[in-house]
């Protein structure tokens, strides 16, 4: 097995634009272990001209990849997947590194970030238009799917490797050719993923990886160029709502990921154990740190109180540490300020009167840990039922009835995913249909799937990312009449 130190010599650090580069005046920013706070990295700093040098690069290979062919397009990505596959272990600890979490859930986000270039390695020649006659008898229509062109993704730091790949994928396999802007947080992983790109065969200039400390002003130029044509984002509300304003200069394509609010919903027909075995997916998978994670758990009175002994009983068998260590099941938060917004979050609710039956305080550094905690008796202004967690922490809140449990859960201006625990099949589709949320789990804890639909409704953004819909966003539609 590699050595930390021997992989993290091996990685790239320079900005990688038709290969590895030195940022326009050869400026860099540290890389943090958020288990220890330590310096693992320094890494190249892109200005704005930096920027537009990767934008040279994919607009001088678009037309070029974009007439590949579709299947020598699909191999490559093939190629990628069986080469993060072969290295998954270094991927793993990499993103433990820089991430903070365990190296279970690295793992796992490695076989679900490789997937990505499966899927779309079969998706890039099933690529479809059609043909037919005009109803009117006056000609025939034919309709031509392309290209939309140059792309810039913009990616957070909760999944390094998934949310690159989960946008890199379906954009190379469409033919288009994408510059990638990682998190500051954890560029690493992307800068490791360009570098097997370009071993697997993928053009110089297709791919692009633009690592910042500024990205807001070295995104802005890309934003404003008639040469980009589509945007896709993975993060805030807050910072999507501007990078739509920003798109609307050159009326880009946009997708985009944002915020959400998860609620969970245990009916009093549900299998308790179930139930819990799917909260803890739901909550702790990635630490809670997951636009997917359960963010409010809505329990039928009659259950609540047998719901929350046992949630207690099996969160209080995580075990908080470094994520390299192998008895570590749940890894630090990602940096202080993220530790900050949790402390906040649990500290507001209790001084509402929320009592903490599990967790609730930070132990002394180093690193940015916070342990599995469980709230209840939460009052109903307590920001932490309106805002977004990220952390490992469970609020639990009861109701009465169905329709008071749905009222509750679509009680959010977000609208990203929520999940239903119920034994009953009416209910389960019922309950289903009402939910004003892009994606719903019904008796799973986990839904995300290259192969299915990935999105939100409301002000958890709009697009969809893997399944057969993730290549039409980067697909312009075209009609062509013929005589």
């Amino acid at each position: 097995m590699v050595t930390e130190s021997a992989l993290l010599s091996s990685i790239p650090t320079q900005l990688w634009i038709r290969g590895p580069v030195d940022a326009a005046g050869g400026a860099t920013f540290p890389v943090h272990n958020p288990a220890t706070g330590e310096v693992i990295a320094a890494v190249a700093d892109a200005t704005p001209e930096d920027a537009v040098r990767a934008l040279d690069a994919a607009a001088a290979v678009q037309a070029e990849w974009a007439a590949t062919p579709a299947r020598q397009r699909g191999e490559i990505l093939r190629a990628v997947f069986e080469a993060i596959t072969a290295r998954a272990e270094e991927f793993a600890l990499l993103m433990t590194l820089e991430m903070g979490k365990a190296l279970p859930e690295s793992r796992n986000e490695v076989r679900y970030g490789a997937e990505f270039f499966r899927w779309f390695s079969e998706e890039a020649v099933r690529v479809h238009g059609r043909y037919q006659p005009a109803p009117a008898g006056t000609g025939r229509i034919l309709v031509h799917k392309q290209p939309v062109g140059p792309c810039l993704a913009i990616t957070p730091w909760n999944f390094p490797l998934a949310m690159g790949t989960r946008k890199i994928g379906p954009a190379m396999a469409a033919g288009c050719t994408m510059i990638v802007k990682p998190a500051g947080e954890t560029p690493l992983t992307m800068l490791l993923l360009a570098q097997l790109c370009s071993e697997a065969g993928l053009p110089d200039g297709v791919l692009s990886v633009i690592t910042t400390s500024r990205s807001g002003a070295v995104t802005a130029p890309l934003l404003k160029d008639p040469r980009l044509r589509k945007l896709t984002f993975t993060g805030s509300t807050a910072v999507g709502k501007k990078l739509v304003e920003q798109s609307a200069h050159g009326l880009l394509r946009t997708s985009m990921e944002l915020g959400g609010n998860a609620p969970f919903v245990v009916f009093d027909d549900a299998d308790l154990d179930a139930a819990v075995r799917g909260a803890l997916l739901a909550k702790l998978r990635n630490g809670g740190e997951a636009c997917t994670a359960a963010n409010r758990f809505h329990v039928q009175n009659s259950v609540r109180q047998e719901f929350t002994d046992k949630l207690v009983a099996a969160m209080a068998e995580y075990r908080l540490g470094n994520g390299v260590d192998p008895d570590t099941t749940l890894g630090s938060l990602v940096n202080e300020n993220q530790l900050d917004t949790v402390n906040e979050l649990v500290e507001d609710a209790v001084s509402a009167g929320a009592q903490v039956k599990l967790g609730g305080k930070a132990p002394v550094g180093p690193g940015w840990f916070y342990p599995a905690t469980v709230l209840t008796d939460i009052p109903a202004q307590a920001r932490i039922l309106r805002e977004e967690v990220f952390g490992p922490v469970a609020p639990i809140v009861g109701f009465d009835t169905e329709e008071e449990g749905l009222a509750a859960a679509n009680n959010t201006e977000f609208g990203l995913v929520a999940y239903v625990y119920t034994r009953s099949l009416d209910r389960a589709l019922r309950v289903a249909e009402g939910l004003e949320t892009g994606m719903v789990g019904v008796n799973r804890g986990v839904i995300s799937d290259p192969a299915a639909p990935f999105g939100g409704v409301k002000e958890s953004g709009f697009g969809r990312e893997g399944g057969f819909e993730g290549i039409e966003e980067y697909l312009d539609t075209k009609y062509i009449a013929l005589p």
